[in-house]
């Protein structure tokens, strides 16, 4: 998996892609923290700056590892040095098309997930990352629950067009995870991710 987070403070149409670091240079360069792909902030137009809002990316440039963005606005290290801790998020229509059988996780977002038997169990409204691994979020008749994302416990199913059309739960996944109680003990997960 790879990372490009979840919406948590940005917006159903948003795409949480890092947070910044600090300054880089003296000549407004900030260094971001990535989540995911690198890549993906070297294609992007313009990101939307946590208490800042839209400011267009003048240039990216490829760190080992990470990116340093120069903002539009930000031409001094003092004004890098405001970003620091801040989030970095992209609109979700702004972020490149993936390659084939790879995934945003912002497109699970409102998919359905599905038991091993294929009953619906619920609807994923949000990714996390929890750390060590990233959760599912998902809305079901008992409330939220956090599912881990990972094999082999969760199928994502794709279209025709090889997107993400639903989720399912395997055999192989514990019992007990849209358990409300289960939910209470991974409150607190930030981030998310892209994954293949």
């Amino acid at each position: 998996m790879t990372g490009a987070a979840s919406t948590a403070g940005g917006g159903q149409d948003r795409t949480r892609l890092g947070y910044f670091l600090g300054p880089h240079g003296v000549k407004g360069g900030v260094k971001v923290f990535v989540l995911g792909d690198q890549t993906q902030l070297a294609a992007l137009e313009r990101v939307y700056v946590e208490k800042r809002g839209w400011l267009k990316v003048r240039r990216a440039e490829m760190l080992a590892p990470g990116v340093a963005l120069h903002l539009a606005g930000v031409v001094t290290r003092e004004g890098a040095e405001d970003l620091r801790g801040l989030n970095v998020y992209a609109a979700d229509a702004d972020l490149p098309e993936p390659e084939d059988g790879v995934y945003y996780y912002h497109e699970l977002r409102g998919l359905t997930l599905s038991g091993p038997a294929g009953e619906v169990l619920g609807e994923v409204v949000d990714v996390v990352d929890a750390g060590h691994q990233d959760l599912l979020v998902v809305r079901h008749a008992a409330g939220d629950a956090f599912v881990p994302l990972q094999a082999p416990y969760v199928t994502v199913n794709l279209n025709g067009k090889r997107r993400p059309a639903s989720l399912a739960l395997t055999a192989d996944a514990p019992a007990g995870l849209l358990d409300p109680d289960e939910a209470d003990d991974t409150d607190g997960a930030g981030g998310a991710g892209r994954a293949e």
